[in-house]
């Protein structure tokens, strides 16, 4: 049994994960309590409608099944930062970070300290986190920044998906309340998060 299991049964919640670096981990406060108010209103699981924050070092970090992580800029993780995050995940955590411009070469150069003998490597569209509960025949692009195709990386341990790394999509930018996108383009961020949720608490 891994080390969150019992804990799940107790409390679901999502939680932010706080980074130093300078970048900006608090962007957007009420995606998750959004996202969490839709999981509970489209599926039968249970989710608490607020954020709340963790950091890698966090002595409640074990009470969360999935954490989440956004910005704009740096991201900077310490040795002891990475060992935690690692064994975090490697006992049935789960990371899902969405680049909101600006973040992708810090999150690859920090994730590497965290599992330095892995790679990210890319999802293809038929993986079940595009279908397990809606179904995606593309990654949905929800706000523009880069030119070209949204691209959806991972990490896996054992088979398991345990960190899920999304570009030029920034999904998470499609459960705020502020926003100029349409509102297909909402749905589909809706729809993609609560399949990311899903899958992370299927495995």
């Amino acid at each position: 049994m891994n080390i969150l299991l019992f804990l799940f049964l107790f409390n679901l919640t999502i939680a932010r994960l706080k980074y130093n670096g300078g970048g900006d981990w608090y962007n957007d406060p009420e995606i998750i309590p959004n996202l969490a108010k839709e999981i509970n209103k489209r599926t039968s699981v249970k989710v608490e409608e607020k954020e709340e924050v963790c950091e890698p070092l966090s002595e409640n970090l074990y009470q969360y099944p999935f954490i989440f992580m956004t910005g704009h800029g740096n991201i900077f993780f310490s040795e002891e930062e990475a060992k935690n995050l690692r064994n975090y995940l490697l006992n049935g955590g789960f990371l899902y970070a969405d680049d909101d411009y600006g973040m992708d070469s810090a999150f690859r150069r920090e994730i590497k300290k965290v599992f330095p003998d892995k790679e990210l490597v890319e999802i293809p569209m038929e993986f079940p986190i595009f279908h397990i509960f809606y179904k995606f025949d593309k990654i949905p692009k929800i706000h523009e920044h880069y030119e070209g195709s949204p691209r959806a990386y991972g990490i896996f341990h054992n088979k398991r998906l345990v960190v899920f790394y999304t570009w030029n999509t920034n999904i998470s930018d499609g459960w705020t309340d502020r926003h100029n996108d349409p509102l297909e383009k909402r749905e589909s961020a809706i729809k993609m998060g609560i399949n990311i949720f899903l899958y992370a608490l299927s495995q």
